[in-house]
């Protein structure tokens, strides 16, 4: 199986490329930039430069997977940052739609060409962008694009449903990275083999579901 994989240069991302690199499979991992853990890793082709909101990757897509089809495209690549009432930073709100929101369509958009009959498709997104959920407030920029990134899964999964592609809406927990200043609840290599696993049960028959990476599934 062939796994492309953005942002797999550190934290849940590079947990994927490790994860799936040990169970044989050949992974591609998409990243602006890489890392050394990332470069150590067997059975993975590191691809530099991807920036999920480049709206022209064809030629550096194209490098990347030559003839080969993908199986399973993940688009890990998120940013977060912290704002509220009182300190509304209205630039890091717009990054993050282009980020979370915009990126995740873009990037499906320009990978479908590369992708295998019945690929599958994870978008790993948050619970915090859920508003049946929200009991807490804040995290403004966060939580609305992450609800964008929801609304618009969902319409991939209508839209790609014909074409034989599953779509999953992933939250992977509250994980110990650098984005949430290593607090969490578990480890990245927890959060990995959770929607991994996740992965391995989507089908058409499921597709576009919110699932968190316990296995349970999410209110919107």
């Amino acid at each position: 199986m062939l796994v492309a994989i953005t942002g797999a240069n550190r934290g849940i991302g590079l947990e994927l490329a490790k994860l799936y690199a040990k169970n044989s499979h050949k992974v591609v991992a998409l990243c602006r930039h890489d890392s050394e853990e990332l470069n150590k890793l067997d059975n993975v082709k590191v691809v530099l430069g991807v920036d999920t909101t480049n709206e022209d990757l064809s030629s550096i897509l194209e490098d990347a997977f030559s003839a080969q089809k993908v199986d399973l495209f993940i688009n890990n690549a998120g940013v977060l940052s912290n704002e509220s009432l009182d300190h509304l930073d209205l630039d890091a709100i717009r990054k993050q739609f282009e980020v979370n929101a915009i990126g995740p369509i873009n990037m499906v958009n320009q990978i479908l060409k590369h992708l295998g009959e019945n690929a599958k498709i994870g978008i790993v997104t948050s619970r915090m962008g859920s508003v049946g959920d929200n009991d807490s407030g804040g995290m403004y920029g966060y939580r609305m694009s992450k609800a964008a990134a929801n609304a618009a899964s969902k319409s991939l999964a209508m839209d790609l449903r014909a074409k034989g592609h599953p779509v999953a809406i992933l939250h992977p927990g509250y994980v110990k990275t650098d984005m949430t200043g290593q607090n969490g609840d578990i480890t990245p290599d927890e959060a990995a083999q959770g929607l991994a696993q996740v992965l391995e049960r989507l089908s058409i028959e499921n597709t576009g579901k919110f699932w968190h990476q316990n296995g349970q599934e999410l209110p919107w």
